[in-house]
């Protein structure tokens, strides 16, 4: 059990060091290319650090182990609770960073269009894939077409996304990079060949740290006899969820409201919509109790941010409630 926890911590590790190198080089990347701020936070940053949680369905699904079944547990999984973590605890420790300097009371100003668009996507996207589950594996081609419509859905987000980005930069919401490049620590320039490579190398540390982590839960799951299932929903997303968290506290603490909530739910937006295309198509996509809570805790999270969106941001103490439904599906799901 020890070499397990030993490679889960070894790969936590490696994605803080990802993210770190990632989200620096995004942010000279955004600044170069004169993009709104929603536009790197929503889709390049949360395109980008949800590649974990991304490839580790992918590679179980179709480069996992020996056990279908644990592969298809694994993938579902970490399918599922990516975004449950997303809505509920990263959401919940951002707000947790800035009490302190904020209040209860206290603002969380993103830039209220792009978060509106990102949380009506979702809403709708994750709601498709919850109907899917329904759907009996018999009937391909219905899946199929909930798959494509998926896939449309996110198509559709990141065409509106990109075309609302000139108007934002010219009211003030352009990206703009506050520290140096990490590379340019080494003595290397900072243009667009480096911050290519920093982004390639945490994108790389990003799929090691991933490949990792399917090891690992499949052996936490023999030891402790708990389902491959349970694990990958409770232990995988607190690790392939690390860089949106961590980067979302960082730029929240900074002021970078938006960056800060784009990351978030625009990562939920690409996991709402392509992520359960793929369990749709190569998993039985089963409502399990398990899954179904994880479902209905998600979309009740997202919910309570959409009906609490105002002019002015969202208050603190509205994203601590999200917390709350967190540990209300722990307490479910583990006292069963």
């Amino acid at each position: 059990m020890l070499t397990f926890i030993l490679e889960l911590l070894g790969m936590l590790l490696l994605i803080l060091v990802a993210a770190e190198l990632f989200t620096n080089a995004l942010e000279h990347f955004g600044e170069r290319l004169g993009i709104s701020e929603g536009v790197t936070g929503s889709l390049f940053a949360a395109i980008g650090t949800a590649l974990p949680e991304t490839l580790v369905p992918l590679l179980a699904l179709l480069a996992g182990t020996s056990n279908v079944s644990v592969n298809e547990e694994v993938g579902v999984g970490a399918i599922l609770g990516a975004p449950l973590m997303l809505s509920t605890l990263s959401t919940c420790l951002m707000a947790l960073a800035i009490l302190k300097r904020r209040g209860l009371r206290g603002r969380v100003q993103p830039e209220r269009s792009g978060l509106l668009r990102d949380l009506n996507f979702f809403l709708v996207a994750f709601c498709l894939a919850a109907v899917a589950m329904f759907v009996p594996s018999q009937l391909h081609s219905y899946r199929i077409g909930l798959s494509v419509l998926l896939v449309a859905t996110y198509i559709g987000y990141i065409t509106l996304t990109l075309r609302a980005s000139r108007d934002l930069v010219e009211d003030g919401h352009g990206t703009e990079a506050e520290a140096p490049m990490l590379l340019s620590r080494l003595g290397l320039p900072t243009n667009a060949v480096t911050i290519v490579l920093q982004l390639a190398l945490g994108l790389l540390l990003l799929v090691l740290g991933a490949k990792g982590f399917i090891h690992g839960v499949e052996g936490l799951s023999h030891l402790l006899g708990v389902s491959a299932l349970l694990l990958s929903l409770l232990i995988i997303p607190i690790a392939t969820e690390l860089p949106e968290k961590i980067n979302s506290i960082l730029w929240v603490r900074r002021g970078k409201d938006t960056l800060a909530f784009g990351n978030i739910t625009g990562a939920m937006v690409f996991q709402g919509t392509l992520l359960p295309a793929i369990g749709i198509l190569l998993t039985p996509w089963e409502p399990r109790i398990e899954v179904l809570t994880g479902v209905l805790v998600t979309l009740g999270a997202a919910l309570w941010l959409r009906l609490n969106v105002r002019q002015n941001g969202l208050p603190v103490w509205v994203l601590l409630g999200n917390g709350v439904l967190y540990v209300a599906y722990l307490t479910i799901t583990l006292s069963r």
